[in-house]
């Protein structure tokens, strides 16, 4: 699923993240924060949710289509993001994935390590799915980023 067939979702998406190094907080002002509203798709498909939206420059990668695969257990998320740029991110609750991450500037290899998930998606209604990972560069002992996502779903009028 890559492209969004429709926006008849309202998409709103909050990020957090923080960084780490050697497991020590860096100072709260490196925290980032990103607040993004749009429009696009939302749909359950065998046992999984599809949420699929085009992004814009607000954080870097107009020309993309993003698409967020949520188990409805809550057992795994997928970012799979398409276009200039192409991103398979896999988050598994207390297990790490070797993931394919895309740049402008190249390609990176990155740890995916899964702090947690929680989906309260129904459909056709929407709801909110939270999620946070660990992103490593391959080391875990190296800088780590924190990033918790909370998406909120909603059937546009």
């Amino acid at each position: 699923m890559s492209t969004a067939r429709n926006e008849d979702y309202r998409i709103q998406i909050k990020s957090v993240s923080e960084q780490f190094e050697h497991m020590e907080p860096v100072p709260a002002e490196e925290t980032e924060k990103i607040e993004l509203m749009t429009y696009g798709s939302f749909l359950k498909k065998a046992g999984s949710y599809y949420i699929t939206y085009k992004e814009t420059e607000t954080i870097g990668f107009a020309g993309c289509t993003t698409t967020i695969k949520i188990a409805e257990d809550g057992s795994r998320v997928a970012l799979l993001r398409f276009g200039k740029v192409n991103t398979q991110l896999v988050i598994q609750r207390d297990y790490r994935n070797i993931c394919y991450y895309e740049t402008e500037v190249g390609p990176l290899t990155l740890g995916v390590t899964g702090d947690g998930i929680k989906c309260d998606l129904s459909d056709p209604e929407g709801g909110t799915a939270k999620f946070s990972y660990l992103l490593d560069a391959d080391d875990p002992t190296a800088l780590i980023n924190r990033t918790t996502l909370e998406i909120q779903v909603e059937k546009a009028n």
